[in-house]
């Protein structure tokens, strides 16, 4: 009598170890891609939010002096389309680079988890092993025996 497993990785333990977690940086973008990371991260500054705020004043002394409807227009379609547009990109690129760090962590996680599943089967196997030489000793005293 033998113990006997047959360890079958799953084909994405393989795989794991080949590839890195993907980063929103990694995606493959064409020229018209090119032009709208370039326009988004220009955007995307607190410094384009300032400039944005800046044009934005030019148009104010206007909607003051034509009473509430222009104001809250100005308000509505300039000021905050101009300044919040800058000020959402920007925190949405803070929001990537976290999920860009979690991605990592999780394949962190990822990775020591293949390895201590790995070293429990090295440790099963080697169990394996001593219970076949004690089932092989078993076997020989029970052959010796019934042959005395």
């Amino acid at each position: 009598m033998q113990v006997s497993f047959e360890q079958h990785p799953h084909p994405r333990v393989a795989a794991h170890s080949k590839t890195k977690p993907p980063k929103t940086t990694d995606e493959h973008v064409g020229f018209n891609g090119k032009v709208a990371l370039i326009l988004t991260t220009t955007v995307g500054t607190m410094w384009c939010a300032y400039a944005f705020g800046v044009l934005a004043l030019v148009a104010l002394p206007q909607a003051l002096g034509g009473g509430l409807l222009p104001l809250i227009q100005w308000v509505s379609q300039t000021f905050i389309q101009l300044v919040m547009l800058s000020v959402i990109m920007v925190g949405q690129n803070i929001l990537s680079r976290a999920s860009d760090k979690r991605a990592d962590m999780t394949y962190e996680d990822a990775s020591a988890t293949f390895h201590e599943a790995q070293q429990i089967q090295e440790h099963l196997k080697a169990q394996d092993d001593a219970l076949n030489a004690l089932l092989d000793k078993v076997a020989k005293l029970e052959a010796a025996q019934a042959g005395a």
